[in-house]
């Protein structure tokens, strides 16, 4: 390194203020607000298909995320065959989380033989208040959930 990058250098460390307490947030820390909607094999049980929304739902509360809304919308046909099933069982969840649970997230609906087809969405400032105000309405089952 030349002379003077050092000699400046030196100066930039020296006027680094005493308190480091706001340059202490680690990247990915901020919550975002997501909405994820998943179908779940038509072969289900009823209590099966609520056990499995709810093992998603307690995931998100595990890793320190907010569920808003969940929306069980039972059986519905397939726009297409997906594994030779033309039904599914739909549930859609609106929730706060840090970004690294969508990976796990994602991951355990890759691995859980009963999810047919996954979607998961980051939210803009938008959708978020489209969602509040869908939600103030009355629109969905937010009686199961508990706040």
């Amino acid at each position: 390194m030349p002379k003077d990058f050092r000699n400046i250098y030196e100066k930039v460390l020296d006027l680094q203020p005493i308190s480091k307490s706001y340059m202490d947030i680690e990247l990915n820390k901020v919550k975002n607000e997501y909405e994820t909607t998943f179908i779940l094999n038509p072969e289900l049980s009823e209590g099966e298909y609520k056990e499995a929304v709810k093992k998603y739902v307690e995931m998100i509360k595990g890793k320190e995320g907010k569920v808003h809304n969940i929306e069980h919308w039972g059986m519905r046909k397939l726009a297409y065959p997906i594994q030779k099933k033309t039904n599914g069982y739909y549930a859609y969840l609106e929730f706060t989380s840090f970004p690294e649970l969508i990976d796990e997230l994602e991951q355990d609906y890759r691995y859980n033989e009963s999810v047919l087809r996954y979607l998961t969405v980051k939210l803009d400032k938008h959708a978020v208040a489209y969602n509040h105000k869908r939600r103030e309405q009355g629109f969905g089952l937010r009686k199961d959930l508990k706040r």
